[in-house]
């Protein structure tokens, strides 16, 4: 009787958590099912009652009216360049600080250390007079670089470096590779890279998808319409007089998609990151 009471409270339990990652996954999912949505319709359905919720035949259409009025395509390269060598320099760089912090030693590690986590709980926008000016002294003004360059340093991605690299590389196996004749970077490059794999996967879809997102910086740095990134070039599918809401849904649509696709190559990787300390012993 004991284990049939066991069994019915451990299906009971099953079935609670059961329903409510289903909520979850509607909940999450919605939004984005209801922007293809409205993509796909016509203008007025968006203010219908009850609002649409099957999918139109308005794609084509409301994307062409997006092309039409903005360079798409142009500011999806953009962003992709952006996004792209932004998160490749920010795995590098953080990689080597968290590194650095995590196995080596050397004087004022702590104290650089704590200053790195300080500027995190600094509002960016409080930097952007001064790295206005410095962008405009390199000469950078509508140029990519004004974007890429001040994101390779991630005070987090050091954070997370540092804290991944510390738990999961073990200092037996680094102190074996000196003793082989390995070199500090060749530590790094042989020993340390394999391992944090997915520590790149999880900073990777973090990054990517904050400069693919960001929208305050560019739209200071480039003003240049052929300069645009994504998040820019979709303000100018807002009309102050005439308001096309599929047309605007068409195009945050599609431009989400790059970051849908960037996450589901990278999850398992994510996930793993995520994972792995609930396996250690």
């Amino acid at each position: 009787m004991n284990q049939s009471n066991k069994i019915n409270t451990f299906s009971i339990s099953r079935l609670f958590v059961y329903t409510l990652l289903i909520i979850a996954s509607f909940l999450s999912i919605f939004p984005f099912y209801w922007m293809f949505v409205m993509a796909t319709n016509h203008n007025s359905a968006i203010n219908n009652l009850p609002p649409a919720v099957i999918p139109g035949s308005q794609l084509v259409t409301n994307f062409t009216n997006v092309i039409n009025t903005i360079d798409f395509f142009g500011a999806i390269l953009n962003s992709l360049i952006v996004a792209t060598f932004a998160t490749a320099g920010t795995l590098f760089i953080c990689s080597l600080a968290g590194f650095a912090f995590a196995k080596l030693h050397f004087k004022g590690k702590n104290i650089l250390f704590i200053a790195i986590l300080v500027t995190m709980m600094i509002p960016p926008q409080l930097g952007l007079i001064p790295q206005y000016i410095i962008i405009t002294k390199l000469g950078w003004l509508n140029d990519l670089r004004a974007i890429i360059v001040p994101g390779l340093i991630d005070a987090f991605g050091i954070f997370w470096m540092r804290q991944y690299i510390s738990s999961n590389v073990p200092d037996e196996l680094m102190d074996a590779a000196k003793i082989d004749g390995c070199s500090t970077f060749r530590v790094y490059w042989n020993i340390t890279v394999p391992v944090i794999i997915p520590a790149f996967a999880t900073l990777a879809i973090i990054k990517f998808m904050y400069m693919w997102n960001d929208f305050l910086w560019p739209l200071v740095v480039l003003r240049d319409q052929s300069s645009h990134t994504i998040q820019v070039a979709l303000r100018g599918l807002i009309d102050n007089y005439v308001r096309d809401n599929g047309m605007i849904l068409s195009g945050t649509f599609w431009a989400t998609v790059p970051l849908v696709i960037v996450f589901l190559l990278l999850n398992r990787l994510f996930i793993s990151s995520l994972t792995e300390g609930a396996v250690k012993s």
